[in-house]
């Protein structure tokens, strides 16, 4: 684990470790870094969202906003990549894929330029399916929530 920094009982992630935890690659790979991660039971992840991205292409031409269903990939992916992390890091057996969004409320536009910081929190496990609620704020303004529940799959076929 020398990619992460331990903070007393929390770790940080950066880009190469998150590309060691999940299958996504740019331009869908949503976070850029995890600042904080508590076991299984929380996280903070990072997306810096730039103007140079290809959805601002369309979405909007000269009034670019981040799509929120971007914004809910970017809870989904802080939340597997602690799933995966929690279970010693290792890609297989583990591949998280989202199963279902609830209560998911978009409070205010995100632009080109802000960082949004996203919480996860656990709410229950069974087995290999997960339940988290999540948050993202830009500089300490919630701008989008959600509960999201995810399943650890054995491979990318779902399997």
């Amino acid at each position: 684990m020398a990619d992460q920094q331990v903070l007393g009982s929390l770790t940080s992630i950066d880009i190469q470790r998150l590309l060691e935890l999940l299958p996504h690659r740019y331009p869908f790979l949503m976070i850029d870094r995890i600042v904080e991660i508590n076991g299984d039971s929380s996280a903070v992840g990072i997306k810096n969202v730039s103007a140079n991205e290809p959805q601002f292409q369309g979405h909007f031409p000269g009034r670019p906003v981040l799509p929120g269903v971007l914004i809910l990939e970017a809870m989904a992916q802080t939340a597997g990549a602690i799933c995966i992390e929690a279970n010693d890091g290792q890609r297989p057996p583990g591949v998280i894929y989202l199963t279902s969004i609830h209560s998911a409320k978009f409070r205010r536009p995100v632009v080109p330029g802000d960082t949004l910081r996203i919480r996860v929190t656990k709410v229950r496990q069974k087995m290999n399916l997960w339940k988290f609620r999540a948050e993202a704020e830009v500089e300490g303004v919630v701008v989008a929530e959600a509960e999201i529940s995810a399943v650890m799959s054995e491979s990318l076929t779902g399997t």
